[in-house]
């Protein structure tokens, strides 16, 4: 699959978002990656920050190859993490743990779901990670 495959299918759509504009989106999941350490809020609302971190790198990543995910379309949080070997050359093993990260927000927002604290630290981690190299990758300080 690439991304002219994903874009022929609807999947995503081409998107010209300047620098400006994807550092932005950077600030923005360095801000969550920073909400999900605060300790006084509940588990699953700093899962969800930290998950909001990897979607925003993820989608950064995206509009710096010139594309957006197709949001009249639903599974555009999935397309977004499985294009991540395309845009940051991330490896097929960590997108299977960024994609499970995903399925258990779902969860949480649909069905109440918890949050053990092993999973929350994965998810800080994820998106630590992810952050670090989508910043290398797109040569952003």
């Amino acid at each position: 699959m690439t991304l002219e495959n994903l874009l022929a299918i609807r999947r995503l759509v081409q998107h010209e978002a300047g620098r400006a504009a994807i550092l932005k989106l950077l600030a923005a999941a360095q801000r969550n990656l920073a909400d999900a350490k605060v300790t006084t809020i509940s588990p699953e609302n700093r899962f969800d920050a930290a998950y909001k971190a990897i979607l925003q790198c993820a989608m950064a990543a995206l509009w710096a190859k010139g594309y957006r995910t197709s949001t009249s379309e639903p599974g555009h949080h999935q397309t977004a993490i499985q294009a991540l070997p395309l845009t940051l050359a991330l490896g097929s093993d960590t997108v299977i743990v960024l994609d499970a990260l995903r399925k258990q927000r779902n969860l949480n927002d649909y069905t109440g779901d918890g949050v053990s604290d092993a999973l929350l630290a994965e998810c800080i981690v994820q998106a630590e990670s992810l952050l670090q190299l989508t910043r290398t990758t797109l040569g952003v300080s």
